[in-house]
């Protein structure tokens, strides 16, 4: 027998007979003598209400829960029936007994509570989390609250890797120097100047997740990080430049209007339009969301039929609240159709316009000069009335596809769209779907 054999059988009789001396001692607690970090694992997978219920077990589960590594407020911890402020009351309570008892790191903070933080406490809590080393602060949904301000120091935690802010106001301190280990940034209905969004984003060296939602009077919006991946916006904005983003896989971006203006748009003399201008350094962008109110905004300009460098690597676009009465929104959907040879699957949602004879003959234009897109395979548009702009772009897809596979049309108030339209693709399936 080898000396390996000779321990692996020791090994085996130990644990039999461990197994033998539990079974013959069922009384045992075992949970309680497992591994901080296994009941670290399964106290916070419950909600946080449920894990502090754990201190009437035993003496020795008194506490157990105020050393978790991750905390969650949410509407599970509280009544329905109480209010804002009394929410915050309670979460202030268990918030104290964190403070007193926790000795260990705390990794995750989430507030989703409907409550109504007082800001002086909050400033206390987040030096304690940032004392502990937190890594993932939320903040949703605090009921009531317009404009709730947070400590600077919350953009100095060095450790912070996720932050996602909902209502408040932040500013950045004037030595800031970046967060170092953040890779998603969220704010919506965040109040913050221009300049400290811009120097935000510019000096977190890891960031890969970026979200804006309905920023508050954004002038110019500035996107400059070498190594952001993805990036939604849903915002007013004025202008945008996205530089120095070459990494950029997803884009998605909904322009909500700006109905007072403060930065002149008028486009300068030998300026390139806002297509070109925009776009020219996402060559490596493999899905693209715009919105009409945005696509009118890239019209800024002469738009060119196509433009250089092209999108080689995107196979999916999305293109939402199209107007098919707009002449420029239809050039630049065209354009930018031009400027991805590869794109195989293209999703259009459209806003319902009156017809525009020039947008006609645009489409009819490109039928007989031998358009086409060559890799379409999966083409779906939906919210058609049946105006001639819209029957003439469906001619189109059909026209110029040739390796076109499905056309789903979802209409309002046609029962199907017709079926004299010239197909390239004998293969291609007419999906027609009524709204």
């Amino acid at each position: 027998m080898s000396a390996k054999e000779s321990v692996d059988e020791k090994r085996g009789k130990l644990e039999n007979s461990n197994a033998t001396q539990l079974e013959s001692q069922p009384n045992v607690d075992r949970i309680s003598n497992l591994p901080w970090v296994l009941l670290d694992t399964i106290l916070v997978k419950l909600p946080l209400r449920d894990a502090a219920r754990t201190s009437i077990l035993s003496t020795k589960w008194r506490y157990k829960w105020t050393g978790l590594s991750k905390f969650f407020f949410d509407d599970k911890c509280f009544p329905s029936s109480l209010s804002g402020k009394v929410r915050w009351g309670e979460c202030m309570r268990i918030i104290n007994q964190i403070r007193s008892y926790h000795d260990g790191p705390i990794e995750k903070f989430k507030l989703a509570a409907y409550c109504s933080p007082n800001s002086s406490d909050l400033d206390q809590w987040i030096l304690f989390l940032k004392e502990r080393g937190i890594k993932e602060f939320i903040l949703q949904d605090v009921s009531s609250i317009r404009w709730l301000k947070l400590p600077s120091f919350l953009f100095s935690c060095p450790q912070l890797s996720c932050l996602e802010l909902f209502g408040c106001m932040c500013k950045i301190p004037s030595d800031f120097v970046g967060l170092n280990c953040l890779k998603s940034l969220q704010l919506t209905e965040v109040s913050i100047r221009t300049d400290a969004l811009e120097s935000l984003i510019r000096n977190c060296p890891i960031l890969e997740r970026l979200m804006l939602s309905s920023i508050e009077r954004l002038a110019f919006l500035r996107i400059h990080n070498p190594n952001l991946k993805y990036l939604k916006i849903n915002s007013q904005f004025e202008n945008i430049c996205l530089e120095n983003s070459m990494f950029l896989d997803s884009v998605d971006i909904h322009k909500i209007p700006v109905y007072r203006t403060t930065v002149a748009q008028q486009v300068e003399q030998g300026r390139p339009c806002n297509l070109v201008r925009v776009f020219r350094c996402l060559t490596g962008i493999k899905r693209l969301t715009l919105s009409g109110d945005f696509l009118e905004f890239l019209a800024n300009g002469e738009v060119p039929e196509s433009f250089r460098p092209v999108l080689n690597n995107l196979p999916m676009l999305d293109l939402r609240e199209v107007k098919f009465g707009s002449l420029k929104q239809v050039a630049v959907l065209v354009s930018v159709l031009r400027s991805c040879p590869n794109v195989e699957e293209l999703i259009i949602s459209v806003e319902k316009t009156y017809s525009s004879n020039p947008v006609m003959e645009f489409l009819v234009t490109l039928s007989l000069a031998g358009f086409t897109f060559s890799q379409l395979k999966v083409a779906r548009i939906r919210g058609i009335v049946g105006t001639v702009n819209e029957m003439e772009f469906i001619n189109l897809v059909l026209a110029c596809s040739p390796r076109l596979e499905t056309l789903t049309v979802a209409t309002y108030g046609l029962e199907r769209i017709p079926e004299i339209f010239f197909r390239a693709s004998k293969d291609v399936k007419i999906t027609s779907l009524t709204l």
